[in-house]
């Protein structure tokens, strides 16, 4: 127990009041209590002409701002992600166009013993979806173990949701697809002749 003027010195600074918490007894009355405060202190302050020296902020007020920023940080953090998915997807399509020229041969060879345009489309197709999905499930992996590192070192906790996995996975397999397209159809395209004299 200390005296209010000392609390005041030692917490506030001034003596001055800066700040005054009050609760209404229902969500509905809210409006009209800072109403009443606002009438209340423009009455005691003096204030005539409308320009008050004091603000109220409701806690509609403060939740409309905490969902503004965490709006924001969606945003910052899918524009992230989708710059991140999208260098992911051009690695892929660059290893599959050298996986192609490298296999120019053996394309050749498969055409030349029957193999349909869309047989080797569905080989390279095969063989995109294989690298996404392997690079999706190390991420997730990794994501994982650190978000349960970082729970349980700074005291948060950790919440494994199935659903995430499994749309990260879905998102990892349409990069497969999108980017892996434009090589296996390269790939289809060889003409047999040609892809058989190339060295």
């Amino acid at each position: 127990m200390i005296p209010l003027s000392t609390a005041h010195e030692l917490f506030i600074g001034s003596t001055s009041v800066s700040a005054i918490g009050l609760s209404a007894t229902s969500q509905d009355g809210i409006d009209a209590v800072s109403s009443e405060i606002t009438a209340t202190l423009e009455q005691r302050h003096g204030i005539t002409n409308g320009v008050d020296d004091f603000t109220i902020a409701t806690q509609a007020q403060l939740l409309g701002t905490v969902s503004s920023v965490s709006d924001v940080l969606t945003l910052l953090l899918a524009g992230i992600a989708s710059i991140s998915l999208l260098v992911g997807g051009i690695g892929i399509m660059n290893i599959m166009l050298v996986s192609v020229r490298e296999r120019t041969r053996e394309i050749g060879i498969r055409k030349a013993i029957g193999a349909r345009g869309r047989d080797i489309l569905s080989q390279f197709l095969v063989e995109a979806l294989a690298l996404s999905l392997a690079g999706g499930l190390i991420g997730i992996g990794v994501g994982v173990l650190a978000s349960f590192g970082i729970g349980t070192y700074a005291g948060w906790g950790f919440v494994f949701n199935p659903v995430t996995v499994l749309v990260a996975v879905g998102f990892s397999l349409i990069v497969g697809i999108v980017f892996g397209v434009w090589p296996a159809s390269q790939a289809a395209r060889l003409d047999p002749v040609v892809a058989l004299r190339y060295e």
